[in-house]
């Protein structure tokens, strides 16, 4: 049997996806990639690339402003850093 062949797209969701769970710490790989893998299917190239932005930043303060511990700076907020926050990871 021949597996399918995969497009790029399909390719980059799926490298996103395992991004987004294998993070480093347990607490952003739930909060990620809990919402990466409810959404990766319907991600438009543009929010590929907003995600991809977001999980450029460090784990440590990623865990603290998408749990409200620390409010999310100016330099760094996005529309979809916003939107993982208000999933709660879901």
């Amino acid at each position: 049997m021949i597996a399918p062949q995969l497009t790029p797209v399909e390719i980059r969701r799926r490298r996103l996806l395992f991004r987004a769970t294998h993070r480093g710490t347990h607490e952003t790989d739930l909060l990620v990639g809990g919402f990466v893998a409810a959404r990766i299917g319907a991600m438009s190239e543009p929010d590929m690339d907003a995600l991809e932005e977001v999980m450029e930043l460090p784990d440590a303060d990623l865990a603290d402003w998408l749990t409200g511990r620390l409010p999310i700076p100016d330099r760094v907020d996005s529309p979809m850093l916003q939107a993982i926050k208000l999933a709660g990871g879901r």
